[in-house]
């Protein structure tokens, strides 16, 4: 009994193994992103912020990116106070449904796995340390407006802020375009959205472990 019972433990983790293993080539596969935004020698810097499942891109809050964004004026967002913007895309239901995991119900992660809509989660930062979790990349000027660009372009609506109660007091979610599942997650986004700015990613970053590889396999960080 104990051995059918560790025998099907075993079946059962080949799909999560086989998950994980896929997302460690894909980070070394090649693909291909826009070759036609000038990379420059690098006069700006943003910071991809590591969490334990999820990655964050933070925009610098400089005038063309309020301008970009001005749409979050109306907001509870401290914008006249913050240095960094950061944003991040989601699984409206996973996402929105409370400050920790622990909060997260078993149907939003359901949702999470199989089909969700998406959502984009907006919060502004003040000077940020230096610290192994928050990598900073240098990229152009050009390459930060294509950043900003295709980021824009993935909101779905920006006059109504989704009912939410955030991780924050002053996080704000907005409904976003694209389906998030397993195989499109908050991190294939932030490769997708790098490719985009001329960033080398891999093919396919399921993981926050997986960007990270990508980027140092690419030389986009030291290690």
């Amino acid at each position: 009994m104990i051995r059918f019972f560790f025998k099907c433990v075993g079946w059962a983790l080949v799909p999560a193994a086989v998950y994980l293993a896929v997302a460690f080539l894909g980070a070394f596969v090649p693909s291909f992103g826009r070759e036609d935004v000038e990379a420059g020698t690098g006069e700006q810097e943003i910071i991809l912020a590591a969490g334990v499942i999820h990655y964050d891109i933070l925009l610098p809050l400089n005038d063309e990116t309020r301008a970009k964004f001005s749409f979050l004026e109306t907001t509870r967002l401290p914008l006249d106070e913050g240095e960094w913007l950061s944003v991040g895309w989601g699984s409206e239901a996973f996402y929105t449904s409370a400050g920790q995991y622990s909060d997260v119900t078993w149907g939003a992660l359901g949702k999470a796995i199989t089909w969700d809509r998406s959502a984009m989660r907006f919060e502004v930062y003040g000077d940020l340390p230096i610290h192994p979790d928050l990598q900073r990349v240098t990229i152009s000027d050009a390459q930060l407006d294509a950043l900003r660009t295709s980021i824009y372009n993935d909101l779905d609506m920006i006059n109504a802020p989704l009912e939410a109660k955030g991780l924050s007091e002053t996080d704000v979610f907005f409904a976003a375009q694209g389906a998030f599942n397993m195989a499109r997650t908050c991190n294939v986004w932030i490769g997708s959205k790098l490719l985009d700015a001329g960033v080398k990613m891999g093919l396919w970053t399921p993981t926050p472990y997986s960007v990270r590889l990508s980027l140092w396999w690419n030389g986009v960080l030291d290690g």
